[in-house]
């Protein structure tokens, strides 16, 4: 016999599908509600942006944008080597959610477009559009990030520059794959590891041959992982009878014509499931020099420091929205009489994932900052830049796969299923320690740039002393530092450019957090007094206040009823 409701409830049952104590959804939230992130934008000079760049955070945090972001995820790329009738073609196929994605990337500057806007601090708005619209999903943003980085290497031949750049820097998306001058926009991809070497380039096998126009050669090899495969034109690495060299290679030649870009497979990846990552390979495929012949890694480096930075900002972005998801939760979930954002153990998680995203936001503007004044030929913003976004790169997209396994924790179980879009994150987390160089090749990176480069260390240490006698724990954490970098080594490496980003932040933070984030960071970080894992937070930290300048609203603003 099956009762009916009103049976049910006659017999004293409750409806088992009546749900309560769960968090309503996130959206429509703005991605752009977050305090550390205005107020660094202002002081990086580009505060000009802030009303686009709130618009642009309703946007990300909108119903739509986030449903495109899931379906590009869910409906992932898929390779079309050969078309029914047997030609090959190696074309990408991709879901309509990551093309309304890259759209409105492009569209909002977050390509190659700053390098056309002549405003001061049009680098930094184009970061902190990053760090918000990060918040959709990371995959689109590779061939957006190398695109943007093309540019400064492709001037290093003005006239490749002269024929590409405008359309690198166009603001409209233009996927169809046609000859390059005859589009709207184009975007830009890269081609450097080989299976044999990885990091280490200068062991690259694919040779290039001199034609009988000068500047031209033809390619043949193997790359191992070069993502974006569907843009239009790659800056590639090859062996030339003259050095390791950089090449641009189009997959359409001037004359209309296929050039020959196999896409042998496109990678099975942890994460980053929206964009396509493959093994192309070359073979007779027509290729441009791109600055001196055997200057290849000097040519390609200036478009590896900007993706660099770009790891730093994806890693900040994954930080703040996996900090936003948990807080959201936090605030509407009730545990043992209370809810969870009031449970003083949950607000020490809480405060401590949110100083180690302002620490993470703060220090990717600063870089930002240096970059657009570097660019713009501030000699010293060069120096800081070189060593600082180095260490960025390393300790920031290193902090990122445990901050989002304790922002998923928040959530529990609800965390731990694909529904909440949780487990993207951690998934992408560690790949912005991988990509432009892993832990590692950065470490070395910032030795090699203290023994080189003289100046880098003064750049340093002049940005550090803006906060000199402002905290004790700071100047003392300076004071080591500068006994340690008199000491470096290969061995020490780690722990050296560690305690240079810990200490860079640190100074940030004194220098312009208020108070309550400042000290617990700095009694943290600096000082020892914490424990091993987030929410371990001294008893003297005022939580509340941290939390509520971290989350949307206030700790018990917007959505907190």
């Amino acid at each position: 016999m099956v009762s009916t409701p009103d049976e049910h409830q006659a017999y004293g049952g409750t409806v088992t599908h009546d749900v309560t104590n769960q968090a309503p959804p996130l959206t429509p939230y703005d991605a752009s509600d977050d305090t550390a992130l205005l107020e660094g934008l202002r002081r990086e000079g580009a505060g000009w942006a802030e009303e686009d760049l709130r618009r642009l955070g309703r946007q990300a945090g909108s119903a739509q944008a986030q449903e495109w972001a899931d379906l590009a995820n869910r409906h992932e790329p898929e390779l079309r080597t050969h078309d029914r009738y047997g030609n090959r073609v190696d074309e990408v196929e991709f879901h309509p959610g990551w093309h309304h994605l890259m759209r409105t990337a492009i569209a909002e500057g977050l390509a190659a477009s700053p390098w056309a806007d002549d405003r001061p601090g049009a680098h930094v708005v184009r970061t902190a559009g990053g760090l918000v619209w990060g918040h959709t999903e990371a995959g689109h943003g590779c061939p957006t990030s190398m695109t943007y980085a093309a540019v400064p290497a492709l001037r290093r031949q003005p006239e490749l520059a002269k024929l590409y750049e405008p359309l690198l820097t166009s603001r409209e998306y233009d996927p169809v794959l046609r000859e390059p001058t005859e589009k709207r926009g184009l975007l830009a991809g890269m081609g450097m590891t080989e299976k044999q070497g990885g990091s280490d380039v200068r062991t690259n096998t694919t040779t290039a041959t001199p034609t009988a126009e000068p500047g031209v050669h033809t390619l043949r090899g193997h790359k191992w992982f070069t993502s974006a495969p569907m843009c239009d034109l790659f800056l590639v690495l090859a062996q030339a009878p003259g050095g390791l060299s950089c090449f641009l290679v189009p997959r359409v030649l001037p004359d209309g014509t296929r050039n020959t870009f196999r896409i042998q497979r496109l990678k099975n990846k942890l994460g980053n499931r929206s964009n396509a990552s493959s093994e192309p390979e070359f073979d007779g495929t027509v290729a441009w020099l791109v600055g001196p012949e055997g200057q290849g890694v000097k040519t390609i480096i200036e478009m590896v420091n900007c993706t660099r930075l770009d790891c730093v900002m994806m890693s900040a972005a994954l930080m703040r929205t996996s900090l936003v998801q948990a807080g959201h939760h936090a605030r509407h979930r009730s545990a043992f009489g209370a809810r969870l954002v009031d449970q003083p153990l949950m607000r020490n998680v809480l405060a401590d994932l949110a100083l180690e995203s302002e620490a993470a936001t703060t220090l990717t503007l600063r870089l930002a900052g240096a970059a657009d004044r570097a660019i713009r030929g501030d000699e010293g913003e060069m120096a800081f830049r070189r060593i600082a976004t180095a260490v960025g790169k390393y300790w920031v997209t290193k902090r990122g796969p445990a901050f989002t396994a304790e922002a998923l924790e928040c959530l529990g179980g609800n965390g731990y299923v694909e529904d909440s879009g949780m487990p993207r994150h951690y998934r992408e987390a560690p790949l912005l320690s991988i990509w432009e160089g892993s832990g590692n090749v950065n470490a070395l990176d910032v030795l090699r740039a203290l023994s080189r480069e003289p100046g880098t260390a003064e750049a340093l240490f002049g940005e550090l002393d803006l906060a000199r006698g402002a905290d004790a724990r700071l100047d003392a954490a300076m004071a080591r530092l500068k006994t340690g970098l008199s000491e470096a080594s290969q061995t020490t490496a780690r722990r050296l450019v560690e305690q240079t980003a810990l200490t860079l932040q640190a100074s940030l933070l004194v220098r312009h957090a208020p108070p309550a984030v400042a000290d617990a960071f700095c009694a943290t970080r600096l000082g020892g007094d914490w424990g091993h894992a987030f929410g371990t937070l001294p008893q003297a930290a005022d939580l509340t206040a941290i939390v509520e300048r971290a989350l949307p609203g206030g700790g018990r603003g917007a959505g907190a009823g």
